[in-house]
């Protein structure tokens, strides 16, 4: 996988509860995120005391890593969302600068509870941030 074809765009726990329709119930199961990306979801579920499992092929990647690569597309991104403002409906987050800086919290997020975990050969060593392998023998 080369990092330089990834577009990271993470989201936080309340973006993810609300496009999914996680309900309370929902959140008390084990979940599993598979193409999670730099979410924080799973950092902010875990801290809530839900089991979050997420797996993404970008979690082969170091958190400098990561972090260059959001900060490179960052603002195409914004760019790219400006120009079609007009096209979205903005009652949640009320602008594109807003939705920046949701989404930026969020990734920030993600890269320091990343950071803490670690990674070795594409496995996140965290018990809340595991790669592919590790969740298809835990199956």
């Amino acid at each position: 996988m080369d990092l330089a074809n990834v577009v990271p765009w993470g989201r936080s726990f309340e973006e993810y509860q609300k496009m999914f329709g996680l309900s309370d119930d929902d959140l008390n199961k084990r979940i599993l995120g598979c193409g999670d990306g730099p979410a924080s979801f799973n950092a902010e579920a875990t801290e809530r005391g839900y089991q979050i499992i997420s797996c993404d092929p970008v979690y082969q990647f170091n958190v400098e890593e990561i972090r260059r690569r959001i900060d490179e597309v960052y603002p195409e991104i914004m760019a790219k969302m400006q120009q079609g403002a007009d096209s979205y409906i903005w009652d949640s987050l009320g602008s594109v600068e807003q939705l920046g800086k949701v989404r930026m919290a969020a990734m920030s997020r993600f890269l320091s509870d990343f950071d803490m975990a670690g990674s070795k050969d594409g496995m996140c060593q965290h018990p809340c941030l595991r790669c592919h392998s590790l969740i298809l023998n835990s199956i």
